[in-house]
């Protein structure tokens, strides 16, 4: 049975066979749903809480 996964930076569910798996160097890994979350949290290295498309964001608030 496949499992369904949360992305790391918004917290929508990911589907099995979708979204990007980002290993770091300790062995944390960091999955995606899509490019936009890996580019927001990788490259840009933005808060999800202060997005208001973000999961994260509608949860703090």
């Amino acid at each position: 049975m496949p499992r369904i996964y949360s992305c790391t930076f918004c917290g929508r569910k990911i589907k099995p066979g979708t979204g990007i798996i980002y290993v770091r160097n300790d062995g944390t890994i960091w999955r995606f749903c899509s490019s936009k979350c890996y580019k927001n949290m990788l490259k840009n290295r933005r808060n999800p809480t202060k997005l208001k498309w973000t999961a994260v964001y509608r949860k703090s608030k």
